[in-house]
């Protein structure tokens, strides 16, 4: 990865696992990094590391060259963009380029965008990711880009700096489309590599040499390699990710499926269980301990209770 020989100062915006994890990565290079987080508790590791805190999303988008940002959800990025002291107030952010690397729904990206541009001339990137922290902090991460290709080669760098896998998808939204399918494919198979565990666990073969066993196979992928290891040692701590993320992505993804005209009822089914999971109080858990609600019941008894409920009506 070849660095620019003047670093530009960056802006980050939302300091949980994955802005951690990209900080840390981005000081790591020699990045001056300017950050903002609404638990200002979270700063600590990335402060430590030689991030400067400030005091809003206006003041780091004032201080930096390139402003990212990654932050829980479409309101969330609302607030940061158009908020009382969000990065459209900045009032000196004219030229500067946004790179989200939230995941928020395509048409939100689309109408942030126009209003970053038009009341703050800033343009804008959308960015979401796949890989979890670690890839984050190894520069490994997954990136699905959508904006015109003039901001994605002034983005590159920065973006390379953070990914090994970097795609234009085409206009702003379009790495948000991207994204949702991803997650789509990751909801569903983090229940299905949770099942996948039950089952191996209750046949009597050596549930941990399953991966080996499939690998190259056409069942093999990096869900089973990465994931379902995890679920069958039921290793969830440090989480790699929030079951209250996972939850909302597939929220957002039957929303597009509906916008579509697609009927996906795996996709529903898995985001009924997660819906299920973070309201039963796991919504800081690990995404992969969805394999709890099926050692509790909960995944079976009460679908079944739906069914009988439904025969009896």
């Amino acid at each position: 990865m070849n660095l620019p020989p003047n670093l530009p100062s960056i802006g980050f915006i939302g300091i949980g696992l994955m802005g951690e994890a990209m900080t840390l990565r981005l000081r790591d290079l020699g990045y001056p990094v300017f950050v903002w987080n609404r638990e200002p508790e979270r700063l600590a590791a990335v402060a430590a590391a030689g991030a400067t805190p400030l005091a809003s999303p206006a003041e780091v988008a004032r201080q930096c060259d390139v402003l990212l940002m990654c932050v829980l959800d479409d309101a969330a990025v609302d607030f940061c963009t158009r908020g009382p002291q969000g990065i459209a107030q900045a009032g000196t952010a004219a030229g500067k380029l946004v790179i989200d690397f939230s995941t928020i729904a395509p048409r939100t990206t689309r109408e942030l965008a126009a209003h970053a541009l038009q009341h703050a001339g800033m343009g804008w990137m959308d960015a979401p990711v796949s890989g979890g922290p670690q890839a984050a902090r190894d520069g490994l991460l997954t990136i699905m880009a959508g904006g015109s290709a003039e901001d994605f080669e002034r983005a590159r760098p920065v973006l390379d700096a953070l990914g090994s896998q970097v795609t234009l998808m085409g206009p702003v939204g379009a790495g948000q489309t991207a994204k949702i399918i991803n997650q789509a494919i990751v909801g569903v198979g983090f229940v299905l590599m949770s099942e996948a565990a039950l089952l191996a666990e209750a046949s009597g073969i050596d549930a941990a040499r399953l991966p080996a066993c499939l690998k190259g196979g056409f069942a093999d992928s990096v869900l089973l390699q990465k994931v379902y290891p995890r679920i069958h040692e039921r290793r969830f701590d440090p989480p790699i990710g929030y079951a209250r993320q996972l939850a909302k992505d597939m929220d957002a993804v039957q929303a597009f499926a509906r916008e579509a005209d697609c009927d996906l009822p795996m996709v529903e089914q898995a985001a009924r269980l997660f819906a299920r999971y973070v309201e039963g109080g796991a919504a800081m858990a690990d995404s992969a301990s969805i394999i709890r609600l099926y050692e509790t019941g909960q995944a079976q008894n009460q679908d079944r209770q739906a069914g009988d409920e439904g025969e009896g009506a």
